[in-house]
């Protein structure tokens, strides 16, 4: 598996890359110590996973975590355990308090092998070999054509799938949301997940869709753009 670190602290980048040295099924490609090149690097470049510090400065590794695409398994590592909830929200495979020790460490790498092998036992969800998703909206379970959602808007616990003229309700998080849906569903806001094939046009601020009107994140805006280029 190929894996980067994020991490603004030297001595946390070394430990992590003598860790995985353990392991010979992981590649260590690159570090970083500032969560804008890494990002810049992750427009161009695809891995498995990322060993990602929550504390740095200019971008967060929270804020990049909702940018980097939902198949990349996620492990955070910081040294406050008060972010352990909200790093949740997002698709997470694991949470290491620093100091990290290899016992623990080994533990991450034990989720990271199982999560790969379940992905490769199942069928990939993607439009032509799952053309249908099943969301369960309290006591019913319903089968949407993927094709057909538009977009989804996280709203408190819950998440809504505008589906045509439909709207249906589940409770998810954004991270479970994308860990379901193909590819070709992005994160653009805090809030909302696009249909990359249902955007009509994209401003500075916005993307459109039909008549509806769906607001950009800031940090969102130059993965939408690559995704046009």
């Amino acid at each position: 598996m190929k894996v980067i670190i994020v991490d603004d602290e030297p001595k946390a980048l070394e430990l992590i890359a003598s860790y995985l040295k353990h392991f010979a099924s992981f590649d260590l490609v690159a570090t970083f110590r500032n969560g804008l090149k890494a990002l810049e690097f992750l427009n161009t470049n695809t891995v498995d996973v990322v060993f990602l510090d929550i504390n740095m400065p200019h971008l967060s590794g929270l804020s990049l975590s909702k940018m980097i695409a939902p198949k990349t398994a996620i492990v955070f590592t910081t040294a406050y355990s008060e972010h352990a909830l909200e790093s949740y929200d997002v698709n997470t495979t694991d949470y290491l308090l620093k100091p990290i020790s290899l016992e623990r460490f080994s533990k991450t790498i034990t989720k990271l092998i199982d999560k790969q092998e379940q992905q490769n036992s199942t069928i990939p969800n993607n439009l032509e070999a799952s053309p249908t998703l099943f969301v369960k909206s309290g006591l019913e379970t319903h089968q949407l054509q993927i094709v057909d959602i538009n977009h989804l808007q996280k709203d408190g616990n819950y998440m809504y799938y505008f589906v045509n003229d439909k709207k249906i309700m589940a409770r998810q998080s954004i991270g479970e949301a994308l860990n379901t849906l193909p590819e070709n569903f992005i994160q653009i806001q805090k809030s909302y997940i696009v249909n990359l094939s249902k955007i009509d046009s994209v401003t500075s601020t916005h993307v459109h869709i039909g008549n509806t009107q769906i607001p950009m994140g800031t940090q969102y805006k130059p993965i939408v753009i690559n995704k046009f280029k």
